[in-house]
């Protein structure tokens, strides 16, 4: 699942790719009560019968021009990518065009967000590939850097021609775009990479999902800036008895309240409709009928009630009781990102086997 990250037709809109073989947005729109719910708005059945695996959408980066049409990219399990077009006016979705990229399953397809004609796509078998969508289905390149199937591709939302990938080898791989034939650095993560994600404001931080290697975040600004040959591992922790699948930061950014003022829990939006958008309670979730996981199991606590990170910071999970931050407040308007602190961050795992959802605050000062 990803959301587009503009408005369409006034709606947000949750793009998903599922088992039956099927992309599917879903528009969120405003019900009763200030509460909101997810519609369906427009499904598209992929060619062959398999599984929808992955997709992306083209608006990756902030700043999209207004003639620039608004697209999807998805794989399958029969090898294919199949690229669509979304109409703000209806009828949703339409395909564009239907190609066979790889032998076996295509686990990843990702658009460059700096030449959205441009998408990679990486397959089990161990090919990573970048197609041109103006003339498919010929490939622009051939990489077979990684050793094992290729699962995890995302472009830079703030660097042009910085491509991240990860694969079932255990290597997260760092990319100049402008040459494909050798990787700017090859960072071993322990643990087959699933999934990575860009910081949404911190150019240099990338959070990797390393299914039985837990989670990581990697600072690439060494391996960008000055050619180190991997990136620094800044947050390393990993879940027991849980293979870490999903992983993501949360879009929301901490802003330094004056000593004045009084404190608020983590959740409100001062900036917006007072008390509409409230979290109670962050903690683990699990599936109905299984008993939250204590979150302080997988932890070694400090003395502090956090788990002490290489690299420096504090990591925590917190649950059954409010989320509060010494003089911080958390906001969704623009106006409060000069003042924001980007030591302070939230990101969300998911893992198998458990089946939790953990959200996490990770103070990086």
């Amino acid at each position: 699942m990803k959301w587009c990250h503009v408005p369409v037709g006034g709606h947000a809109l949750l793009g998903v790719a599922d088992a039956g073989g099927s992309v599917e947005l879903l528009r969120l729109v405003r019900s009763e009560q200030n509460s909101y719910t997810l519609e369906p708005f427009s499904r598209f059945a992929l060619e062959k019968r398999g599984l929808a695996l992955s997709l992306d959408w083209s608006t990756g980066k902030a700043g999209r021009a207004s003639d620039q049409p608004l697209k999807l990219i998805s794989s399958d399990s029969n090898g294919q990518l199949s690229l669509l077009k979304v109409s703000e006016a209806g009828p949703g979705l339409q395909a564009v065009a239907t190609w066979q990229a790889h032998h076996f399953e295509a686990w990843i397809a990702a658009f460059n967000y700096w030449q959205t004609e441009v998408v990679y796509s990486g397959g089990d078998d161990g090919l990573l590939k970048g197609w041109d969508t103006r003339m498919p289905p010929t490939s622009v390149f051939t990489s077979r850097r990684h050793s094992m199937g290729v699962c995890s591709i995302q472009s830079s939302p703030h660097q042009e021609n910085v491509l991240a990938t990860g694969s079932y080898d255990e290597h997260v791989l760092l990319w100049d775009t402008r040459n494909m034939k050798q990787p700017l650095a090859d960072t071993p993560v322990q643990g087959g990479v699933w999934r990575l994600k860009w910081h949404p404001f911190r150019r240099h931080l990338l959070l990797a999902a390393c299914v039985h290697g837990g989670f990581k975040v990697l600072n690439c600004q060494r391996a960008v800036e000055e050619k180190q040959e991997a990136c620094t591992v800044a947050l390393s922790h990993i879940l027991p008895n849980a293979l870490v699948y999903g992983v993501d930061w949360s879009w929301l950014y901490f802003h330094r309240l004056p000593q004045a003022q009084p404190l608020l829990p983590l959740g409100s939006f001062p900036c917006s409709d007072p008390g509409a958008k409230t979290a109670d309670v962050v903690c683990n979730l699990k599936v109905k009928g299984q008993s939250p996981a204590s979150s302080s199991d997988p932890l070694v606590d400090d003395g502090e009630g956090g788990t002490k990170l290489q690299g420096g910071g504090r990591l925590k999970a917190p649950c059954g009781s409010r989320l509060h931050a010494s003089r911080l407040q958390i906001c969704d308007c623009d106006l409060y990102l000069e003042a924001a602190n980007f030591d302070i961050n939230l990101l969300a795992t998911c893992s198998f086997y458990d089946h939790v959802l953990h959200l996490w605050k990770w103070d990086s000062s």
